[in-house]
């Protein structure tokens, strides 16, 4: 069933001369459904007439935004940078008016997937309400002065300080909950028990203006505004839902040409890697060929590993769904699904190792084609927040369509994948950059480097500092040759890039996929500096020393021969 909601919205003055309440949802855009909606709801508070224009930036700075986020980022992730920025913005205007200063409360609520996301501040309330329990749970603190005279006094609030603290709540969704955004003109006068009879009555609008209706009857002296939201259906691709197939199916047993697996027959098996399975088959119905990646039945029962599987799925969900290029599309799993495994688009064609192998020699041309096309596709991944973390030839593959694609997402970092896969010292040692054997994390810039080195092997034919292994302990004591020197074919801007993207001192790299595009898209218009030349003292700092000893050793035995054998 697909994520669905239904929405009502009310609001009114109420004895107030003018109503400073400001409230919303928006649904997540066309092809991101599975984002689910952001709602929240505000109660501005000002000396001079100003509490509306501080709710309704708020409210509406908020719900802008969200979707803007990289669908990456954890819901309070994503809630935390907005309201700090909005929090930043209006404080910064109340230094500037000085008497006139106006803030705002905020509750607002993220649903997504089959969780809903909370966060809170000041005396606005979040309600949810389920049939069979009578009384609204309510599910925000209040953070106001509890004393019957001083209760309009908050202690936090959107714009009252420099730093605004916010209460982060997360919790299970169902079908037919009621979830109610309410100000203090609505809560005020009515009690838990009428709040969940009223939001249960027929439609989510008719809820809504039956609580603003029944506020005012019961002579509420503020705004009063209510926001009601009903859950009527759910979406099921989620980190945890993905999470929780990875725990409850079991990867297949070794699948042979012919078998078939929910729908799907197995035409190949293309890969075996000692961990990972990867099948060509078709589909029964559509006809269409796939590629399903399963865990190897010796790692079947390694819970690290079917979570980095599950990890994988979502983050292919999420980067490639849309259909972007530069990624392979992942297919949802079916929910009678018998096995774990992942479904992939099948894309004909050879990877950058496959080509390597066949001894043929790049025109250059094709290579910058490709870089161009790579670099796009990492920027757009940098974009989400992930980092690859194993960009290397068999990971970049040109289809038949003649699209470069980045292939798999299994090692790759998010913010939310797990400790293990976190600290996992992943990747292919001759593509890691220095910094990471010292202990760096990896970023951004890894990939980039890593697709230096791709470059410079591609072009040159050997990799840029050679062969390295984990347990070598002298990896970078010579910058790499020129490729023009190796190549003469290498334009001579081409050559400075590559090295720059290799350099070993990492500013004088590049700092983001889009510089890097910018650059080979440039050419020999804009051509790039040649990095300098590594001191010894950085490449070799032993070396020094050595040689300090050799000279002292030397001199010493020039001494003893004096002190010996030359006449006084």
């Amino acid at each position: 069933m697909s994520f669905e909601v239904e929405i009502g919205y009310s609001s009114h003055r109420g004895p107030r001369p003018q109503n400073e309440d400001f409230a919303g949802a928006v649904h997540a855009p066309r092809g991101e459904e599975s984002r689910g909606l952001i709602a929240a709801i505000a109660d501005g508070v000002s000396s001079g007439g100003h509490g509306l224009e501080a709710a309704q930036t708020t409210v509406i700075g908020l719900l802008g935004d969200y979707f803007a986020t990289p669908d990456t980022w954890e819901p309070t992730v994503a809630m935390d940078r907005l309201i700090a920025a909005q929090n930043a913005w209006l404080a910064d205007h109340n230094r500037r008016r000085r008497q006139d200063s106006a803030m705002t409360t905020l509750t607002a609520l993220a649903l997504h997937g089959q969780s809903y996301t909370l966060a809170h501040v000041g005396d606005t309330r979040a309600w949810r309400v389920r049939k069979g329990e009578g009384a609204a749970t309510q599910l925000s603190v209040d953070h106001a002065l509890d004393h019957p005279d001083l209760r309009s006094r908050l202690t936090r609030a959107v714009g009252l300080d420099d730093h605004v603290r916010v209460d982060y709540m997360q919790g299970e969704l169902r079908i037919g909950d009621c979830f109610v955004l309410s100000t203090d003109g609505v809560h005020g006068v009515l009690k838990p028990a009428r709040v969940a009879e009223l939001a249960l009555a027929t439609n989510a609008q008719q809820a809504s203006d039956a609580l603003v209706d029944a506020a005012i009857a019961a002579g509420t002296r503020d705004n009063a505004t209510a926001l009601v939201i009903r859950v009527l259906g759910l979406d099921a691709r989620q980190l945890h839902d993905e999470l929780g197939d990875a725990r409850r199916l079991d990867p297949p047993a070794a699948l042979k040409v012919g078998e078939v697996l929910d729908g799907y027959a197995i035409t190949a098996l293309v890969a075996d890697t000692g961990v990972h399975r990867l099948y060509q088959a078709r589909h029964a119905q559509s006809r269409m060929l796939v590629a399903l990646k399963t865990l190897h039945p010796s790692r079947a029962s390694d819970p690290e590993e079917r979570a980095m599987l599950a990890h994988e799925a979502w983050l292919g969900l999420r980067v490639g769904v849309r259909g972007e290029p530069g990624f392979v599309r992942v297919h949802e799993r079916a929910a009678d699904a018998s096995a774990l495994y992942t479904v992939f688009d099948w894309h004909g064609g050879r990877t950058v190792e496959q080509m390597l192998r066949s001894g043929t020699r790049p025109n250059v041309a094709e290579v910058v084609a490709a870089a161009v096309q790579i670099c796009k596709a990492l920027g757009r991944l940098h974009r989400h927040g992930v980092v690859h973390r194993d960009i290397k030839p068999g990971n970049l593959h040109l289809g038949d369509d003649g699209c470069w694609r980045i292939l798999d997402l299994g090692v790759a970092l998010s913010g939310r994948e797990g400790a293990a896969q976190r600290e996992l010292h992943a990747g292919t040692p001759s593509f890691m950059n220095p910094e990471q054997w010292e202990g760096a994390v990896p970023d951004a810039g890894s990939d980039l480097f890593a697709l230096g080195v791709v470059l410079y092997q591609w072009l040159g034919g050997r990799l840029p500092y050679g062969e390295i292994e984990p347990y070598q302990i002298a990896r970078y004591r010579r910058d790499p040759v020129a490729l023009s020197r190796i190549r003469p074919d290498v334009p001579i801007w081409l050559d400075h890039l590559v090295r720059k993207a290799v350099a070993r001192d990492p500013r004088q790299r590049f700092e983001t996929a889009e510089e890097m595009l910018l650059a080979l898209e440039r050419g020999a218009a804009r051509p790039v500096g040649a990095p300098t030349a590594t001191p010894l003292a950085r490449r070799d700092p032993a070396l020094l020393w050595k040689i300090a000893l050799a000279a002292s050793l030397l001199f010493n035995a020039l001494l003893v021969y004096w002190l010996l054998f030359l006449p006084r």
